[in-house]
């Protein structure tokens, strides 16, 4: 038995061979992911603040949208998630969370919105027409 577990150590496959062989990345996969997240943090700040866009809709869903590929940027280069790690299963935990997130973000947007349409203060056009 001792020479069976010698034998597995000395072809590499030892207990830390079995983790580090599971997909960690090299220098240059983590520069790449860190040069994409610094410019996927660069390009929202310039646009709000150089008001690039003029609609602020428009400015809110490209930083949604940006947010969401710098998120999946971070799963590839920083967590070495895919569909073959851990037979899938990690890959059903991010579906999962990113269902989750989308409806949370929506719910907000949708619920800040509808806060600000109903609780702005009328204007002195509308005061004077419900004072009749």
């Amino acid at each position: 038995m001792s020479a069976d577990v010698h034998h597995a150590a000395a072809a590499g496959h030892g207990h830390h061979d079995a983790h580090s062989a599971g997909g960690h990345g090299t220098f240059q996969s983590y520069m790449t992911g860190f040069v994409l997240s610094v410019i996927l943090t660069v390009i929202p700040f310039w646009l709000v603040m150089g008001n690039v866009l003029d609609n602020s809709l428009v400015t809110t869903l490209v930083i949604l949208a940006l947010g969401g590929v710098q998120m999946v940027v971070h799963v590839i280069y920083f967590l070495h998630m895919s569909t073959k790690s851990e037979g899938g299963w990690t890959f059903m935990a991010l579906i999962f969370t990113i269902t989750l997130v989308v409806i949370m973000l929506a719910g907000s947007v949708w619920v800040m919105y509808h806060l600000n349409h109903n609780m702005m203060p009328m204007d002195a056009h509308d005061v004077m027409n419900n004072a009749r």
